[in-house]
């Protein structure tokens, strides 16, 4: 009798819908992710090449002290360091704010191209009745991998009004 009851819930299981998508790749591939990319790129290009012209000119700076560091006199060379220890402090700290700020700004795109793919997903879901979608499984089947028409669905929707 025991048996009878276990054949109806397992089949009742095996004839639910899943779907699995693959997050990382559609922060990484669909077309809110990739214009986020390129905003992001604008938005950081001027500091990028502020930081490229100091580093430069602190490796004219390293490369001066190198080859005429001996010439010069103590006072001279020290003071010729000292200046060029300021400024590579300075570059550094800059350097580790340009990148504070972009990773902060980065996870706000991302986080918006995250809840706009969530939303599509839970269109999907009701749409074609899956009853459970899961994201970022070890292993799936390819046959239940819907990342593709998230990614799809992605490229012709609006991005969020702000």
């Amino acid at each position: 009798m025991g048996l009878g009851l276990a054949v109806p819930a397992g089949a009742a299981i095996a004839q639910g819908k899943i779907g699995v998508v693959q997050i990382e790749r559609i922060v990484r591939d669909s077309a809110p992710a990739l214009r986020a990319q390129k905003k992001l790129e604008a938005e950081f290009a001027k500091r990028e090449g502020d930081l490229k012209k100091v580093s430069d000119q602190l490796k004219r700076m390293q490369d001066e002290l190198e080859k005429e560091g001996v010439t010069m006199s103590e006072t001279q060379r020290r003071n010729k360091e000292r200046d060029f220890g300021e400024q590579s402090r300075d570059f550094q700290r800059k350097q580790r704010e340009y990148q504070e700020d972009v990773n902060a700004r980065r996870n706000e795109e991302l986080a918006q191209v995250i809840e706009q793919a969530n939303r599509i997903i839970r269109q999907i879901a009701v749409d074609e009745k899956y009853d459970i979608i899961l994201q970022e499984a070890a292993y799936a089947n390819p046959r239940i991998d819907i990342t593709d028409k998230v990614i799809k669905s992605l490229e012709g929707s609006k991005p969020p009004a702000k």
